[in-house]
């Protein structure tokens, strides 16, 4: 019989063990700084019924959705699309979840989850079908105050800290400010906005005369004036907090939403401020859009100075309603998203994260079968006092067994020969610096806790 060839599908992060452990350290310390800020984790089915998942048809999402069918429903099939599918991100199954148990939560309702979702990509290098999103998002019945808009970048700064990426910076806008500032200068079409939005995002790209003679010409056809304070609104960066201020104030005056944008701008970074996010790692920048369907007031978007290539490694905002298609309640919110899986790939790719160390802390070695026993019962007083341990059960040259522990990633190996049996000793040997030392048996759990903290500070 021909073997199958053993393969993944394009678009799947399927990694090696040491690379795993790096991968869920970043998970590990994304959760850890969502907890912190009091999130409570929530987890929600892979699959969901599809007229739940696709409320609104025809779009994009709908194109990339995977269908879910069993054998059997699959033989009963009509021309009816299949009743359940994947879940494509973690806002709509939020939205059912929320709506389901309106009754059960307390709102606001603060909530993190870090799960896998799917979506039918195009086969290309970094975009992936299954990956990891890790969200947070804060409810509220009725109303939520626009002091949570502040307190989510507070987490990001938090978070990427910790995963010490290098220097990055939360950039901030507001929906509000953007749309009213529009409408002044007589764009004022939610549809013909998103249009000139599109064409204004290619001002990287293509250059200022590009998008000019795009926004001026057939099509569109807008005034060559308002063209000009379009791409110098675009253009607005801020350099510090009171900077940020002084840039929103010579705006000048304008209609209703872009005056409610402006003040909740600027409430949003003075209160960044109180919350102790540095002003390095915020700033104002009036071409970030994101969805104008969906987020209706402040939006964020975080990028890593060293690396503008890898683009928003953490995006959201502030939308209006989020179930209003399940529930009559009015449920305002604000959240982010870290697409973990496509972050990790682009960071290891700029040659910023690397294979991690093994979660095995120890390998104890076999010297002599018959010892088998001392071996194990070593093993276990390791791993009572919280060091992770692996025991050789299938002896081998000792060379061979450095090598096993080395490969594996795993630091240090213990040895407990006649002579150390006889003396009371055991040899402690650091694969990575190359050199060994002995140790009374009575101290090998303090000196080998000093030896991995000394081993986690030096990296």
């Amino acid at each position: 019989m021909a073997l199958t060839p053993a393969r993944t599908m394009p678009g799947v992060l399927e990694l090696l063990p040491l690379d795993q452990i790096a991968f869920q350290r970043m998970l590990d310390i994304i959760r850890r700084n969502y907890e912190r800020f009091g999130f409570l984790p929530v987890e929600t089915p892979a699959i969901e019924y599809t007229d739940v998942l696709l409320t609104k048809t025809g779009g994009e999402t709908e194109r990339q959705v995977y269908f879910v069918e069993s054998t059997g429903a699959r033989e009963k099939k009509g021309d009816d699309a299949p009743e359940l599918a994947l879940r494509f991100d973690l806002t709509v199954p939020l939205a059912r979840y929320v709506a389901e148990h309106e009754r059960e939560l307390s709102f606001p309702f603060r909530r993190y989850q870090m799960q896998k979702v799917y979506r039918g990509e195009r086969a290309q290098r970094g975009r992936f079908r299954e990956f990891y999103q890790c969200d947070i998002d804060v409810i509220g019945k009725d109303s939520l105050s626009i002091r949570y808009d502040a307190e989510i970048p507070a987490v990001i700064y938090s978070v990427f800290r910790e995963l010490a990426i290098g220097p990055f910076t939360i950039q901030l806008n507001n929906r509000k400010l953007m749309r009213g500032y529009f409408e002044s200068l007589g764009v004022a079409d939610a549809a013909q906005q998103m249009l000139v939005l599109r064409e204004v995002d290619k001002l990287d790209k293509r250059g200022a005369d590009y998008v000019r003679d795009t926004l001026t010409g057939e099509g569109f056809g807008l005034a060559h004036d308002a063209v000009e304070k379009i791409l110098a609104f675009v253009q607005v960066r801020s350099a510090s907090l009171q900077d940020a201020i002084d840039k929103l104030d010579a705006l000048g005056a304008g209609p209703e939403a872009m005056e409610q944008g402006r003040a909740e701008l600027k409430e949003v970074l003075g209160l960044i401020h109180a919350l102790g996010v540095p002003e390095t790692h915020y700033a104002l920048n009036l071409s970030i859009a994101r969805g104008l369907d969906y987020y209706t007031g402040t939006v964020y978007e975080t990028t890593l100075n060293d690396h503008p290539q890898i683009g928003s490694i953490c995006s959201g905002g502030r939308y209006e309603n989020l179930a209003g298609q399940y529930t009559k309640s009015h449920l305002p919110g604000v959240g982010i998203s870290i697409g973990l899986s496509r972050l990790y790939w682009q960071l290891r790719e700029a040659g910023l994260v690397h294979t991690a160390q093994s979660t095995v802390d120890v390998l104890v070695t076999q010297m002599d079968e018959a010892q088998l026993p001392a071996y194990l019962a070593l093993a276990g007083e390791l791993r009572g006092a919280g060091i992770a341990t692996e025991v050789v059960l299938e002896g081998g040259k000792l060379g061979k067994q450095f090598k096993y522990a080395d490969r594996a990633g795993i630091r240090f190996a213990v040895v407990l020969g006649e002579d150390e049996l006889a003396k009371g000793v055991v040899t402690v040997k650091d694969l990575r610096r190359g050199d060994q030392f002995e140790v009374a048996r009575t101290e090998l759990v303090k000196t080998l806790r000093v030896e991995l903290e000394q081993a986690a500070a030096m990296g």
